[in-house]
């Protein structure tokens, strides 16, 4: 039982992730076609950020603590590039510079949601599995 609750908080984090990551796709798009000004915009990715961060590593933790290695091994290298954004000062949008950056930003976010969805996927397969067995 514990085994599925496991999953299933794995599930609603992952789908957190994206919802957030999801959404500052759409603060990127809304500034691409000039329907919010670049403080607001900027100002909206960079409060979505830390929820962003800290669920990720919440998620890192509760696969490495709960010993399922291999998702584990697959959330690794999300939390090491969230943490490598952090360290070299990358991980917030700048209203002076997000127009130069606005195509980088959006292909940076739609790799996160790919690389989600694949998690994602996972996550449900094995709350399924738990739930058969």
């Amino acid at each position: 039982m514990i085994e599925l609750w496991i999953w299933l908080i794995s599930f609603f984090l992952i789908m957190a992730i994206f919802c957030i990551t999801f959404f500052q796709i759409i603060c990127l798009a809304d500034l691409e076609i000039d329907h919010i000004n670049p403080y607001d915009s900027t100002s909206r990715i960079n409060k979505a950020v830390w929820p962003e961060f800290i669920a990720q590593g919440f998620l890192t933790c509760l696969h490495l603590l709960s010993g399922h290695w291999l998702m584990f091994l697959f959330c690794l290298p999300y939390l090491y590039y969230n943490i490598r954004l952090y360290t070299r000062r990358q991980h917030l949008a700048y209203v002076t510079e997000i127009f130069s950056q606005l195509s980088w930003q959006k292909k940076q976010r739609i790799c996160k949601l790919v690389y989600l969805v694949v998690l994602l996927c996972i996550s449900l397969f094995r709350a399924i599995w738990n739930i058969v067995e």
